[in-house]
């Protein structure tokens, strides 16, 4: 009996209860109608309800993501929130706005980057490329260190997803660890740098995170040009270099091992040795790769998904192909499309009901400040207390890019330097691991072996890293003209 009564104290169940009791209180009791100028409709109500209430499930860990996500999706179709051409609140329309993202690149392109990351991992040429990096600048700790990194932005090149980047760089840092004698506490250490490295470094190129950085693209594309892979990479150039930089001196000074780094070079060489020569499949993955970055380099929009997921296939089909099979499709995580199908839609589902206007209007202040240092702030401010709450990065940016985009409108101020900036106050701001999806897949002894002491250990410091990249991208953007 005690048993039963403790699991109801878990946080999953409580996250339960508490998302529906936030359900019930926005769609039934609180008077929300009397706040700010700006008139919430039923459907805006409805789907601020269902929103709030999948915020909470997410944050509590309350199911897979996944099936939050998709659990959401659905009840804003059964709730009718969208209306159609007539104002009628209709299941066709939300079903079309809720799934639109599925009609749009951004989901297609995480498909093809699965599966190209797949193919760079189960040909073998990631872990060739990663043992040749490391046997080659590895000579102490803070080598190792600084390897990671390094090879963190070399590979986020290569392989567009940072949770293959992130596991196949441990796998080797695991060799070299263990061969150096180092114990649980200072693999944890490196395991939590790893994935504290593919934050900031998958930022640098639009195909450095399949996940988000097309997500992002999209929201800065709304009412105007298509972003390109070039144009995304200037835009983040400058303040990722200052984020990354930052980071290294954080994870110097906080993650530095107990002991001098003295490991078996012979044994590591004799790993690398047992992949033997470059296979034929491994050549065909490098000729696709060179193919893809050629034509990220020279296409934008929607372009970069459908190149990205055709070369995806190409490489399944017989005497061009010949590097997927069937068995690869278990690398395309629907577990995470789902996810992102429902961060997507409280953007486009808050728009389509006037959730967006009316949070932008009760949120923000009436005014867009002049200075561009002052509304960087402001906006990085904002965005990291509502995704402390909110906790999933996806769904931070699905309430907050769409708001600021509703408070700017009128303004000099582009759609990409909101996008860009909420995103970055967002991603690179954790405390906890569910603050970041890159740092959650890599706590636990199963995975970089670390736990929420050294998340919190970077993240607090990392608090004020944000605000100085944040003033870095206003800055930046100014010199662009992009705000």
């Amino acid at each position: 009996m005690a048993a039963a009564k403790n699991k109801f104290l878990t946080k999953r169940y409580i996250g339960f209860f508490l998302a529906i009791v936030v359900f019930l209180l926005i769609k039934f009791v609180l008077p929300l109608d009397s706040l700010g100028s700006v008139t919430l409709s039923e459907g805006g109500k409805n789907c601020l309800a269902l929103s709030l209430g999948a915020v909470v499930m997410w944050a509590c860990g309350v199911a897979q993501p996944g099936y939050t996500g998709i659990l959401y999706c659905a009840l804003l179709v059964l709730m009718q929130v969208v209306p159609d051409a007539d104002g009628v609140p209709s299941m066709a329309a939300t079903v079309a706005v809720a799934f639109g993202a599925w009609t749009k690149g951004t989901m297609w392109i995480v498909v093809g980057a699965y599966l190209i990351a797949g193919a760079v991992k189960d040909s073998g040429l990631g872990q060739r490329i990663a043992y040749a990096f490391m046997l080659k600048f590895v000579k102490s700790a803070k080598s190792l260190i600084l390897s990671i990194f390094a090879l963190t932005f070399v590979l986020a090149l290569l392989i567009p997803h940072p949770f293959p980047r992130a596991f196949l760089i441990l796998a080797v840092v695991s060799v070299i660890a263990e061969s150096a004698g180092y114990g649980e506490d200072d693999r944890g250490k490196l395991g939590f740098l790893i994935f504290a490295a593919a934050v900031p470094c998958s930022m640098f190129f639009m195909t450095g995170d399949s996940t988000l950085n097309p997500l992002v693209a999209s929201y800065g594309a709304n009412g105007g040009a298509a972003i390109g892979f070039v144009d995304w990479f200037i835009y983040m150039s400058v303040p990722m270099v200052v984020a990354t930089l930052c980071t290294i001196v954080l994870a110097l000074a906080l993650f530095k091992p107990s002991k001098e780094l003295v490991y078996d070079r012979e044994d590591v060489l004799a790993k690398q040795a047992a992949l033997g020569k470059l296979s034929e499949k491994e050549i065909r993955t490098i000729v696709w790769l060179v193919i893809a970055i050629a034509l990220w380099l020279t296409v934008s929009g929607d372009y970069l998904a459908w190149v990205t997921l055709v070369i995806g296939v190409l490489m399944a089909m017989p005497v061009i192909g010949e590097v997927l099979t069937p068995a690869s499709w278990s690398s395309v995580d629907i577990k995470t499309l789902m996810f992102l199908t429902a961060a997507m839609a409280i953007g486009s589902v808050g728009g389509a009901t006037g959730m967006n206007a009316w949070i932008a209007d009760v949120v923000l202040p009436s005014t867009v400040p002049a200075n561009p240092y002052l509304f960087a702030l402001l906006v990085c401010a904002l965005t990291m207390i509502i995704h402390m709450f909110m906790g999933s990065v996806m769904a931070g940016l699905g309430i907050c890019v769409p708001a600021f985009l509703t408070f700017v409108q009128g303004t000099s101020v582009t759609p990409i330097a909101v996008a860009l900036i909420v995103f970055t106050a967002i991603n690179l701001h954790y405390i906890l691991p569910f603050h970041n999806l890159a740092i959650l897949v890599g706590e636990g002894k199963d995975a970089g072996g670390y736990t929420s002491k050294e998340a919190m250990k970077m993240g607090i410091p990392m608090t004020v890293v944000t605000f100085l990249v944040v003033l870095v991208e206003a800055f930046w953007f100014s010199t662009l003209g992009l705000m």
